[in-house]
């Protein structure tokens, strides 16, 4: 389900003519999603669909703690 949350939201992103999306660490709050496990299916998701994708530039992934960016930067490599 969080696979399908990132890529419909990329999809819409491109249908409204967006060049830009950010995100949060989605369902990793209060519904405790584990949050390596969200860091690897978001990157991986948001670079399958860009690479099928066309018209969006820029993605961000908006980290609000410092675990959460260092996962994410790993995933990223």
């Amino acid at each position: 389900m969080l696979r399908a949350c990132y890529d419909h939201s990329l999809q819409l992103a491109r249908a409204h003519g967006l060049q830009t999306i950010a995100f949060p660490a989605i369902s990793t709050g209060v519904y405790g999603f584990p949050p390596d496990r969200a860091a690897r299916i978001a990157v991986a998701t948001v670079r399958s669909t860009l690479d099928q994708t066309s018209g969006i530039e820029r993605v961000v992934f908006a980290c609000f703690d410092a675990a959460t960016l260092a996962l994410i930067q790993a995933e990223l490599g």
